[in-house]
Parts: C-alpha cells; sequence; structure tokens
C-alpha cells in the first residue's frame, strides 16, 4: 500500500525445483503483478559459461567429482564446500588426509573466510590466502606472475596443446613488475611470501586441480577471474587428465 508493487519481487535457488521456480514466478508476476523475478541460476555461474567457452571452447567443468581423488594439490577459491558441497566436501576430505601409507593432498584456500578446510580434525591447508575481498583477479594475477618469472610453465604442454602466440602476450603481461606479489600486497593484503609459497606449490606439487564457487563468479569481475584460473592451469599443465583441472561448484545449498 506505501511502496505499490514494484517494491516486492522474488527470487529462487538453483536447488529449487524446476517446478517450484515456476510458481514463484507465477506467484510474482500474476499475485504481485511485476516483473521482479530471477533465479541465482542466472547470475550465479553465467561467468563460468562465459569464461571457460572463451578460454576452453566448452563452459562446463573439466573433469568429474572422483578426479580430486587423484589430486596431489588442491585449490580451493570463492567457495565453502563443508557447508554449500557436503557430499563432494567429503570426497574431497578423504584425500586431504593420509589413508594407507600415502600422503594427502596438499590444500590452498584463496578466501577472505577461515573456512572450516582452513583448519578442522585431520585437515590443515598448506597455504591460506585471505585476500582482500574484490581482489580475486589481482591475486591470480600475482600467482601468474611466480610462474612465469620463475619458469614454472609447463612449454612443451602449451606448445603442443594451446595457442604459442597468446600465451607469449599473457606471459609478458603477467611477468611486469606491477604485477609482482610484493607490488600487489598493499591491494590484496596476501603477504607476498605465501603467494609465492602457495604459487610453487601448485605449478610443481604434482596433479593440481583448482575448485571455486560463488565467490569467484558473483563479481562484476567474475568471467576475467574464471578466465585466470584457466589460464594458471593451461600455463602449468594441470588440465586433460584425472586429478587436475578447473572445477566450477556450482548449485549451492
Amino acid at each position: 500500500a506505501r511502496h505499490g508493487a514494484r517494491a516486492l519481487g522474488g527470487i529462487t535457488s538453483s536447488r529449487c525445483t524446476n517446478e517450484e521456480t515456476f510458481l514463484v514466478q507465477k506467484l510474482v508476476r500474476a499475485g504481485f503483478g511485476n516483473n521482479n523475478v530471477d533465479t541465482c541460476a542466472r547470475v550465479c555461474h553465467s561467468p563460468t559459461g562465459y569464461g571457460l567457452k572463451t578460454t576452453f571452447g566448452t563452459s562446463a567443468g573439466t573433469q568429474d567429482f572422483d578426479s580430486v581423488m587423484q589430486s596431489d594439490v588442491i585449490l580451493v577459491m570463492g567457495a565453502n564446500p563443508t557447508d554449500a558441497h557436503p557430499v563432494f566436501a567429503s570426497r574431497m576430505k578423504r584425500r586431504l588426509r593420509p589413508k594407507n601409507g600415502r600422503p594427502g593432498a596438499k590444500l590452498i584456500v584463496i578466501d577472505p573466510r577461515r573456512i572450516d578446510l582452513v583448519r578442522s580434525p585431520h585437515i590443515e591447508a598448506a597455504h591460506h590466502l585471505a585476500l582482500t575481498p574484490g581482489t580475486n583477479v589481482a591475486v591470480l594475477t600475482a600467482m601468474a606472475h611466480v610462474i612465469v618469472t620463475e619458469g614454472l610453465c609447463d612449454e612443451a604442454f602449451v606448445r603442443e596443446r594451446c595457442d604459442w602466440d597468446e600465451f607469449q602476450d599473457w606471459a609478458r603481461f603477467v611477468g611486469e613488475a606491477r604485477h609482482s606479489p610484493e607490488a600487489l600486497e598493499p591491494v590484496t593484503r596476501v603477504p607476498a611470501s605465501e603467494v609465492r609459497a602457495a604459487s610453487r606449490l601448485y605449478a610443481t606439487g604434482g596433479n593440481a586441480a583448482i575448485y571455486y564457487g560463488l565467490g569467484v563468479t558473483e563479481h562484476s569481475q567474475g568471467s576475467s577471474t574464471v578466465m585466470a584460473i584457466a589460464n594458471l592451469a593451461m600455463a602449468t599443465g594441470n588440465i586433460g587428465r584425472p586429478g587436475v583441472g578447473v572445477n566450477p561448484l556450482r548449485g549451492q545449498n
């Protein structure tokens, strides 16, 4: 009565069924009398669709979830798997724990929050890059700077599987001094030493997989961050076999 019908709206979760989402939009349009209706599925991973299609040619994640059991290094960015993706998180935790004499995978967490995976029973992240919110691209560019300037790229993989000319353009760009962890530390608030250590672990620690969530994609820089993640995987050869890849965690609870 005070603000009018346009003051109302509705939004549904990607975990809702099609029928539930249909009922909400019908309620808003027919009941409220406006078109203020949306679902998080539209915005939550549209940057994934654009970013991965641009870099890989397809908008899908590159591995299945069983693949994590072959990982040696797991990088989790902008996601809280134990809360939002508990079934997958339990599988990831199995790989992070030592078992039958096999060492657990090393974990890198890039998130402003101290999520449960940073430290919980039998699990502790090797590196927690607690970045300032909104500096995702800066942190990934600093990691790429380390990998390029320290010669940690998999040149044979890039020459065989990627666009060599574009790689050289990218390497020149991220290799500039202004993109070093030290230069970007005042922006990201992540100690340069931690960025360097995490970058070396990701590039040299064996099979390295990246898992990311809405903390990456629900940003104005979401597509750029997805492309930066894909570039890290390609530059280090961490794509195209079990235990590696670029893996969006979609459909949060």
